[in-house]
């Protein structure tokens, strides 16, 4: 390949490398926003008895009410994270919203509905809400400390890119990370009554 070539190529890969690099562990700038009511427990019951296979996460909504993860006990559950912020993340809302819509309402065997409890790495309470609204997020359980990549939740669980995001079964064991939305369709398909 001739110089040429390679740096032609080169122009187009760049701003990829880039974009995907701005939702990596690069952490945002700090802001002064403070949400002190935040919790996240690595216990292996919550409060409710419920037996979790994965850390707690108890933080607020967009309205300031505190939602626990645990409070979708017996739901099979998917936890994304994501941020205003993160093209990929925005990117990939509208086949999250295409989930939810096909799943949430359905019987399960063994489970009670599916829900998706998204964790926010924003830092701006404004751009969050903005991009809920404006990616058409309908479901309710949206939470976020409001610090960024120092958020309890992403160091909890190990999370150093965006997005992210796990599936969980109505026992609270993970079935599967990161996964494509066809593995996750083909799953709950699997559990429908």
């Amino acid at each position: 390949m001739n110089m040429k070539a390679f740096f032609g190529k080169l122009i187009y890969v760049l701003p990829l490398v880039f974009l995907a690099a701005n939702c990596n562990s690069q952490k945002q700038a700090a802001n002064t926003t403070e949400n002190k009511t935040e919790t996240v427990k690595e216990e292996k019951k919550s409060t409710s008895g419920f037996a979790m296979q994965v850390p707690e996460i108890s933080q607020n909504n967009p309205e300031g009410q505190q939602i626990a993860l645990s409070s979708l006990q017996g739901h099979i559950v998917l936890i994304d994270f994501w941020a205003s912020w993160c093209p990929p993340c925005r990117a990939a809302n509208p086949e999250l919203v295409e989930l939810y819509k096909k799943y949430n309402g359905k019987k399960f065997k063994g489970a009670k509905g599916f829900e998706i409890y998204s964790v926010s790495l924003d830092q701006d309470p404004n751009k969050w809400k903005a991009a809920i609204a404006k990616d058409g997020l309908v479901w309710k359980n949206h939470v976020s400390d409001l610090r960024g990549w120092e958020s309890a939740a992403a160091r909890s669980y190990g999370v150093n890119s965006i997005p992210a995001s796990l599936l969980m079964d109505e026992k609270g064991t993970v079935v599967g990370t990161n996964m494509p939305l066809a593995e996750m369709m083909t799953y709950l398909d699997g559990r429908l009554k």
